[in-house]
């Protein structure tokens, strides 16, 4: 790894808002042509960074996960490395700015009741509290609270921090959240206090143990090459902390299919190094076709939010967030897989981060804030999977995700009928208790090979399809259409989360197609609005043209509470 950190232009946003536009980071040395700063990725990674120096540019990160390094460059020298042997791709990186605060519904800080409604409260009664599973949480940084540091039993299980930002090792009761994002998100997964308004744990596997890796900083702001050089590190060190679970609360549009984009690929390498990846829908919706990278990964446990609408004793109002990111994906995979609580969340926050000075009417004036978001989603389910891999320690990630889907809750009205289409709430609200209690195997990523689609030899899609009316539908066995979306927000009155009759034969899930010559998108019948990238095929030019990015990337910080 390289110590010296330098700043890459394509940012990532942290999931609550939207984002502003940014040019392309240029700069310009004294007497030198301008350089822009680039990933570039071959078959070996010593012979792309010896290509990267003989054609005189200067590596700034080494990104072994993707046989890649980040690099400034000239024009000229992009160019010769185009005709390298040995280089696959060049990817150009875009720098975007966090929105503006929103108008808030002015909502005073209330308790959570998302361990109820997930059944996690039956299950900490029974002693699964995600004792001896290390959960890894990549994001802003860590808040040196006791219930973070400890466990129930006041042991310490803070195993580890790490600055992708500046490539070194943190102590690891540094606090290092300067945005309070990280902190809200591992507090949802792992916070040992009991509330003492319900009596029950605030974090969904209190026992868990944690590992905290900084890749974004204070205003919430990361790259491309920071956030896959934690990946590495993180799926380098899985061993030596017993890394099993991985929350990615962060979002980018997609650029290019799922295959193509390098952050993708490194979350599908941690993926098959044997870690559960957690990673939140986007905060987007509720348009179709909104999940960002990368949560449209097929591997991956990609989470949407619901809220009880600040109504804990009346379940039938509660109704997907309107902000969460739906499906399906670019390549007719329906995502995301499951929703989870991810309206006004309570959750541990220092007053002096940036999130929190900001939007003081959401802090308790302590140690706690409310937030919104999939990110929150995302964070608990996160937490489930530490309590399914401890009442099950043999799970593949393969297990888990099946798992968390065939014991799913689906929001139905009172006549059966899905409250919300599959593309909105994939299997449904996420059920700690029956998930851990489920003897299911083999149901999910049936069909589908990581290894073979890392090294580029077969790449999947999905069933969805859309209609000459723009409807969105499932393409059945015999070819008929199915579960037909006409892309509406549709919330039904007086719905439950009912169990997951729709996805019990799970053929959707459990078959995706291979497919070799991209037929599928050739033509562009898929999407009616020509929604894939018309005028550039993206990284498969080796390089990333500026009309391309137009689309602002990055991190989404805040959207009003549900």
């Amino acid at each position: 790894m390289l110590g010296n950190h330098n700043k890459i232009t394509r940012n990532l946003r942290l999931l609550a808002g939207l984002g502003l536009l940014s040019p392309v980071l240029i700069t310009a040395w004294p007497n030198a042509a301008p350089t822009g700063v680039y990933i570039v990725q071959g078959h070996d990674l010593a012979a792309v960074a010896a290509a990267v120096r003989t054609a005189g540019g200067e590596i700034t990160h080494e990104l072994g996960i993707i046989r890649a390094v980040t690099a400034r460059l000239t024009e000229a020298q992009r160019q010769a490395l185009r005709s390298s042997s040995g280089i696959e791709r060049i990817y150009e990186n875009r720098t975007v700015t966090s929105a503006a605060k929103p108008v808030d519904d002015g909502t005073a800080l209330e308790d959570t009741s998302h361990m109820t409604l997930i059944g996690a409260d039956r299950l900490h009664a029974q002693g699964i509290t995600g004792a001896n599973v290390t959960l890894a949480v990549l994001d802003t940084g860590f808040f040196n609270q006791k219930s973070l540091s400890q466990n129930t039993r006041k042991k310490t299980r803070i195993l580890a921090q790490y600055d992708a930002l500046a490539d070194a090792p943190l102590d690891q009761w540094q606090d290092t959240d300067g945005s309070g994002h990280g902190a809200h998100v591992a507090s949802i997964g792992v916070n040992s206090a009991v509330s003492g308004e319900t009596g029950q744990y605030r974090g969904v596997a209190p026992d868990a143990n944690l590992v905290v890796v900084r890749a974004f900083d204070e205003e919430g702001k990361g790259s491309y090459a920071d956030v896959i050089r934690g990946l590495d590190w993180l799926v380098a060190h899985k061993t030596a902390y017993g890394i099993r679970v991985l929350n990615l609360s962060f979002s980018a549009p997609p650029q290019s299919h799922y295959w193509d984009d390098p952050l993708n690929q490194a979350v599908m390498a941690a993926w098959q190094a044997g870690i559960v990846v957690v990673a939140s829908a986007g905060n987007t919706g509720p348009a179709p076709m909104t999940v960002g990278v990368p949560g449209n990964v097929p591997y991956v446990i990609t989470v949407g939010a619901m809220t009880d609408n600040h109504t804990p004793g009346d379940p039938t109002d509660d109704r997907l967030a309107t902000f969460s990111s739906v499906g399906p994906t670019a390549e007719g995979l329906v995502k995301p897989e499951v929703v989870a609580p991810g309206g006004h969340v309570v959750a541990l926050m220092s007053d002096s981060g940036r999130i929190a000075r900001e939007h003081p009417e959401f802090h308790d004036g302590g140690i706690y804030f409310t937030m919104s978001g999939t990110s929150q989603a995302a964070a608990v389910v996160s937490g489930v999977a530490a309590l399914l891999l401890q009442a099950d320690p043999s799970l593949t990630p393969d297990d888990v995700k099946c798992r968390l889907m065939a014991t799913a809750l689906a929001a139905r009205t009172a006549d059966g009928a899905p409250a919300f289409s599959v593309f909105q709430q994939g299997a449904g609200l996420v059920n700690a208790y029956d998930a851990a209690h489920s003897g299911e195997r083999g149901c999910a990523n049936r069909g589908m090979d990581v290894a073979a689609d890392l090294a580029g030899t077969a790449h999947y899609g999905g069933f969805a399809r859309q209609d000459a009316d723009g409807n969105y539908y499932l393409e059945g066995p015999d070819g008929a259409p199915l579960h037909v979306w006409n892309g509406a927000y549709l919330w039904r009155d007086a719905y439950l989360w009912r169990d997951a009759y729709l996805w019990r034969d799970a053929y959707l899930w459990r078959d995706n197609f291979l497919w070799g010559d991209a037929y599928l998108w050739r033509d562009a019948y898929l999407w009616r609005d020509a929604y894939l990238w018309r005028d550039a095929y993206l990284w498969r030019d080796s390089v990333l043209s500026g009309a391309v990015l137009a689309e602002p990337v990055g991190i989404n910080v805040w959207v009003p509470q549900e």
